[in-house]
């Protein structure tokens, strides 16, 4: 038995899934932008975007709690192509953050675990990411079983340039 649950995140979910996600993104991202990260946060995690989001039948959000407390969530696209794969193929996990509270509890592993094991039962080959190249998560998803497949660069204009590289890493699991 475990402290650790992952739960679907419904309509209902809302405000919850609203509250962690900034928490989560301010423990984590705010040294990125020049505004505090306050155009991202508005543009990915406002009740609308999240409320449109959760209305996209190839998004799935998860909720993760231990001892019954929301510490984080998760989002997959279902059904997203990696270069060289087809979309069919494909789970990318967009996006997976703790609020700092819950780092280095195994909630992370526990997390991705959920996710191989999802795509697995979706009929996937891999799961794949963008992870921020100045961030502790490509050392930690390498620690996961995903190796680098290649990078990227966000445009988004309020992001400081420095911090604008992306490692684009995947996960082989059938």
């Amino acid at each position: 038995m475990t402290d650790i649950a992952i739960s679907p995140c419904l309509l209902s979910d809302l405000p919850d899934l609203r509250d962690i996600a900034i928490e989560a993104y301010n423990d984590h991202y705010t040294y990125l932008w020049h505004d505090g990260g306050a155009w991202y946060l508005n543009r990915c995690f406002s009740e609308e975007a999240l409320r449109n989001d959760l209305a996209n039948p190839n998004a799935a959000y998860f909720m993760i709690q231990y001892q019954d407390e929301p510490v984080g969530f998760m989002k997959f696209n279902k059904d997203k192509a990696l270069e060289g794969y087809t979309d069919a193929e494909c789970l990318e996990l967009e996006r997976l953050y703790l609020v700092d509270r819950a780092s280095g509890m195994g909630i992370g592993k526990w997390a991705v675990d959920f996710t191989v094991q999802y795509a697995l039962e979706s009929g996937k080959r891999l799961v794949w990411l963008k992870a921020m190249d100045s961030s502790r998560s490509v050392d930690f998803y390498e620690q996961n079983g995903f190796v680098r497949w290649g990078t990227d660069e966000l445009d988004f204009e309020q992001m400081k340039e420095i911090y604008r590289g992306m490692v684009i890493m995947k996960r082989d699991i059938a």
